[in-house]
């Protein structure tokens, strides 16, 4: 008994003088390290220029909406073939300027010389036929007179009179036809304007409707955009818009001309017209894309630059007493308005940033919560929490 309980009393003195070895040895790891982490040089603050900043401001905002589509001319048509025939002549080439009433080309009119040559056969016998039938009517009217002949010959020949003259009005109806086929063959320019095709070559047999010039008129271009029944709702006619075309480094000033009153059977869009400001260069075909400016309303709102949504939700990296601190914020609606004299995409902050708050805009790169940050260069922006 009392070697177990001497036992006893050695083991727990043991573990005591393990448990003072190690929290000693704790302590002295955890001093080791403060001392580093003091040691460590401070991380140098990112510098800022006056470009990479701006701030949260009220401005009236232009509400838009994106379209797109091809440019079409306002006027434009297409020569066809009236008759069937072979193309004798066309004398206008893709490029060509016409004008209106200008003859074109000829479809060969050698059928349509005989079919008129017989027209017109048809026609004189026709008129010889009621010469005859009006002599015998007024032979019949001198021998009914006399009680020669009975009043039903008469009515006999009274009607083969009148048949007679209907042959007439017939044949000289197709006469003007054939008349009509014959200069149907003349191919004229409906309008003024520019070929934009020739989809036949001399010697190619037409059939009836067959296609063979496009004319178009470059004066008055616009762009046929499609647009959602719930963006057509805040369009309106004369609305300005700004147009990119293809090939033009500037934008093109153009306006809301007409809103189809029908939507497009399947995807239920809406055709919106705009009328685009006379440029040179402006060709049919051209694809164009830009935005239509709704009403403005006053808004606090910052660059779209200036917001990130690299993460779960978006939010702005905003510069307070030297530090940039990431917060996080709700966005509403876009536009477009003038940011130091340019016009720059921006976008409403509903939460988030209070009016005047400086943001770093998105051209920096990517900045940790946190970090130190300075101005440089001959101006400042004022902070602001």
């Amino acid at each position: 008994m009392k070697r177990s309980v001497k036992g006893l009393l050695v083991g727990a003195i043991v573990l005591a003088i393990a448990g003072g070895l190690g929290a000693r040895i704790v302590k002295q790891r955890a001093h080791q390290q403060e001392m580093l982490a003091s040691a460590r040089p401070a991380p140098a603050a990112l510098e800022l220029a006056p470009g990479d900043l701006v701030v949260a401001r009220r401005v009236e905002v232009a509400r838009t909406i994106a379209v797109s589509g091809g440019l079409k001319a306002v006027t434009s048509a297409v020569v066809k073939a009236k008759v069937p025939a072979e193309v004798k002549s066309l004398a206008v080439r893709e490029g060509d300027t016409v004008k209106a009433g200008q003859t074109i080309g000829q479809l060969d009119t050698t059928e349509l010389d005989w079919r008129l040559r017989q027209a017109e056969q048809t026609a004189a016998s026709s008129r010889a036929q009621l010469d005859i039938a009006r002599r015998a009517l007024d032979n019949n009217r001198a021998l009914v007179a006399q009680g020669f002949i009975s009043a039903t010959a008469l009515d006999t020949s009274v009607s083969n009179e009148a048949a007679a003259q209907a042959n007439v009005l017939a044949a000289n109806a197709a006469v003007e036809l054939a008349r009509k086929a014959r200069a149907d063959a003349r191919l004229v320019a409906p309008i003024a304007g520019i070929v934009s095709q020739r989809h036949v070559q001399p010697g190619e047999r037409v059939p009836v409707d067959a296609r063979l010039v496009e004319i178009v008129d470059l004066a008055r271009i616009e762009l046929e955009a499609a647009l959602a029944p719930e963006d057509v709702v805040d369009v309106q006619v004369g609305q300005a818009a700004r147009l990119a075309v293809d090939g033009f480094a500037a934008p093109v000033a153009a306006s809301v001309a007409r809103i189809n009153p029908s939507a497009q059977a399947g995807t239920r869009a809406v055709l919106v017209y705009l009328a685009l400001d006379a440029q040179p260069g402006l060709r049919q075909g051209l694809f164009a894309r830009g935005t239509i400016a709704l009403r403005g309303q006053s808004v606090l709102a910052a660059p779209v630059s200036a917001v990130r949504v690299d993460q779960a939700s978006p939010y702005v990296l905003a510069l307070v007493d030297g530090h940039i601190v990431q917060r996080p914020v709700t966005l509403g609606v876009r536009g477009e308005t003038l940011v130091d004299g340019r016009a720059e995409a921006v976008v409403q902050l509903l939460s988030g940033v209070a009016e005047g708050a400086t943001l770093v805009r998105g051209s920096v790169g990517a900045v940790r919560d946190g970090t130190p940050a300075r101005l440089t260069g001959a101006a400042a922006v004022a902070t602001a929490r």
